[in-house]
């Protein structure tokens, strides 16, 4: 067997951010999608974490033999179908077929498997069916190989009308003129001189406060107030759920530094004792984690997306990664009754480190799921579907408690629901001139954009 790769804990535990999964057989739009790990039966197949946009988790150790049966994949009226799967491989040399009705019905199609660079780099397959049988059908997937030993691992596939699977409701397309218009201008751009003794990390901030709090959520609820869990709401002071890239850039106020940053950030709500919690001071960074910077592109304007997921709801004991830490003199004194919250010493301050993914579609604002569009980088580029580097984001959030055996509660659940939103509203000079001079010159700025 193959031997999936380990990943830094901070990394490996993002990927705990589950996709979300269209039910087969349900009323589709133009492609329904198929999780591999959804299999009604299987024979010879592990799950592990996927490093794939959105995580969650792949059929995994795939070799000859192998398969997975899929119930009720609706496979539409009669016509072209366009069938895709989502696959990564280090080796290569097999194939994939599907088949409908048994293990030895009719072929509908089949997918040649090549190396795609790495176990967790992914690529999408894609073939277009002339005839096929319609509506629900038994889907099984068999994997073929000659060579011998694991060969693919395969996150999902999806069966379509023949449009493309990233169209139809959740995508929003980038306007394509807009986006011109700012790259041309961030590349006119004539970087400052960094200073002799200047830090060379690739990375500039906002530094924000508490600003208000809404049970809203304009990236996944926009328009339904109150339909989301409470919310707390860094940045721009007038986000809602009717929160649009015009409203943010219309209100200058803002809770965050600097005033160009008129974006919308926000976070579940801590409580403890059913109080809340909020937080002391938020560091946004904007970062790169790539091997060389100089490729990062500023965020198109009014780009969305999220990290972390609402919906996990599993122990986060003490030693877990992506979990509530303590920092400062004394540290961790002990743990919740639960063991899932760390008790913080009076001296310390309860922190948690939220990061988000860095490389972009270049195609799309937002998602379905408001990750499919984009992608961690693990090997320290931007390739395949996700081509375009963007700054790393991340939060440092501080809360002004030390915790006590009782614990704490989000609006979400458990601390593994820990997640963060982020809309994009700077001044893009604003914004360009500190990826150009911060990012592409791996120098350490400040708030205010300063070597």
């Amino acid at each position: 067997m193959h031997q999936s790769p380990r990943f830094s804990a901070l990394v490996a535990s993002v990927l705990a951010a589950a996709l979300v999964i269209m039910t087969p057989g349900a009323a589709r739009a133009a492609t329904v999608t198929v999780q591999a790990e959804s299999y009604a039966a299987q024979s010879g197949v592990q799950l592990e974490a996927t490093a794939d946009s959105g995580g969650g988790q792949n059929a995994a150790y795939l070799a000859e033999g192998d398969w997975m049966r899929y119930d009720n994949v609706d496979l539409g009226a009669a016509g072209t179908l366009t069938v895709q799967a989502r696959v990564a491989s280090a080796v290569g040399t097999g194939r994939i077929e599907l088949r409908t009705g048994s293990a030895t019905g009719p072929l509908l199609t089949q997918f040649t498997i090549a190396a795609t660079g790495g176990w967790q780099v992914w690529s999408t397959l894609t073939t277009t069916v002339a005839s096929h049988p319609t509506g629900a059908q038994t889907v099984f997937a068999l994997l073929r190989n000659s060579t011998g030993g694991d060969f693919v691992n395969i996150n999902w596939f999806s069966f379509g009308d023949g449009a493309p699977a990233d169209s139809g409701p959740g995508w929003v397309p980038i306007n394509q003129a807009a986006w011109n218009a700012q790259l041309a201008e961030f590349n006119a751009l004539v970087p400052r001189t960094v200073p002799a003794n200047s830090v060379r990390v690739p990375e500039f901030n906002a530094t924000c406060a508490y600003s208000h709090s809404h049970p809203d959520d304009p990236i996944v609820f926009p328009g339904m107030p109150g339909a989301s869990h409470m919310h707390s709401f860094l940045g721009n002071s007038l986000t809602d759920a009717y929160t649009t890239t015009g409203t943010l850039l219309a209100n200058a106020g803002t809770s965050c530094r600097p005033a160009p940053d008129l974006s919308a950030y926000w976070i579940p709500t801590l409580y403890q004792n059913d109080r809340a919690i909020e937080p002391k001071d938020v560091v946004v960074y904007y970062g790169s984690r790539l091997t060389d910077s100089s490729v990062t592109k500023p965020f198109p304007q009014g780009f969305r997306m999220i990290a972390g997921d609402a919906k996990l709801q599993t122990p986060t004991p003490a030693g877990s990664v992506n979990a509530f830490y303590c920092a400062g003199p004394g540290g961790e004194i002990g743990r919740s009754t639960d063991g899932n919250w760390p008790i913080c010493a009076s001296t310390a301050t309860l922190m948690f480190h939220l990061v988000f993914q860095d490389c972009w579609d270049g195609k799309h604002l937002d998602s379905p799921t408001h990750k499919a569009h984009v992608s961690y980088s693990y090997d320290g580029t931007c390739r395949g579907d996700y081509p375009v580097a963007i700054p790393n984001l991340s939060f440092l959030i501080s809360y002004p408690t030390a915790g006590t055996a009782a614990g704490f509660r989000l609006a979400s659940g458990m601390a593994s629901s820990m997640h963060g939103d982020a809309f994009f509203a700077w001044d893009n000079r604003e914004q360009s001139l500190r990826v150009k001079n911060c990012l592409v010159q791996r120098a350490k700025c400040n708030t205010n954009g300063d070597f």
